[in-house]
């Protein structure tokens, strides 16, 4: 048999969407670069602990420690930091001092803990992506590290091209798809479920999506009137459905 699956591009990233809710990041240094992570891993509702000495503190990172959105450390890294309150689950180093970041960078690949060391790609076991945020909605562009800038020209540039309300249309499509599984809650019924939902955005569209998205906004009923047509699983037009 000749194959005919397509070759596997190697020398990319794995991207995932990684659960980090209620784990615990450490970040170290208090800087300016510590301020962006901060503000990257709490969007995933981690337990950040910032380890830097107040004299180095960037205002927005000293800003959520007055908040109590961080836990603080008012002194430089110890390896015992590691270890400290049950360990850690990934360690984000943002420090001036390139020798230290690469020897916290080494002991947390002995102790297998995923690193991000600032400004040192090979000693990063992920990037941050540039992110687009619309509510439920996040999408990240990575050069896997070889143009940040070109990351953010090419994330401003999709995110341009969405429909304005595209955060609440996700919304709405989770409402959706919350309603199908009570109306269908048997789990042999599953393909059944996602096929129709699928038929339902493939008949749409993007932007047919985001206008039935602005009427489901302002008439809460619309959800409830697809029922009859996943019951008999026929595709409404939207003319059907719209006021």
């Amino acid at each position: 048999m000749a194959d005919s699956y397509t070759p596997v591009e190697g020398g990319g990233s794995l991207l995932l969407a990684w659960q980090i809710k209620n784990k615990k990041v450490l970040i170290v240094g208090g800087g300016n670069v510590a301020a962006q992570r901060i503000v990257s891993v709490k969007i995933g509702d981690a337990q950040v602990i910032v380890v830097a000495p107040e004299s180095g503190l960037h205002h927005e990172v000293k800003q959520r420690i007055d908040h109590g959105e961080v836990t603080w450390r008012n002194r430089t890294f110890q390896d015992a930091d590691l270890e400290q309150e049950g360990g850690v689950d990934m360690v984000l180093t943002a420090l001036d001092d390139h020798e230290e970041s690469l020897r916290i960078g080494h002991l947390c690949r002995q102790k297998r803990i995923p690193v991000n060391v600032a400004d040192v790609p090979d000693m990063c076991d992920f990037y941050f992506m540039s992110q687009h945020r619309d509510g439920p909605l996040q999408i990240a562009v990575s050069t896997n590290g070889r143009g940040p800038k070109l990351s953010n020209m090419i994330r401003t540039t999709v995110a341009q091209a969405l429909p304005p309300n595209a955060g609440d249309m996700v919304y709405y499509m989770g409402e959706l798809r919350a309603k199908v599984r009570q109306w269908e809650p048997k789990i042999e019924q599953s393909a059944k479920r996602m096929g129709w939902v699928t038929k339902v955005c493939e008949a749409w569209g993007l932007h047919g999506m985001a206008r039935w998205t602005d009427a489901a906004a302002k008439d809460s009923t619309l959800v409830d009137g697809l029922k009859p047509y996943f019951d008999s699983n026929q595709v409404p037009t939207l003319e059907m459905v719209l006021p």
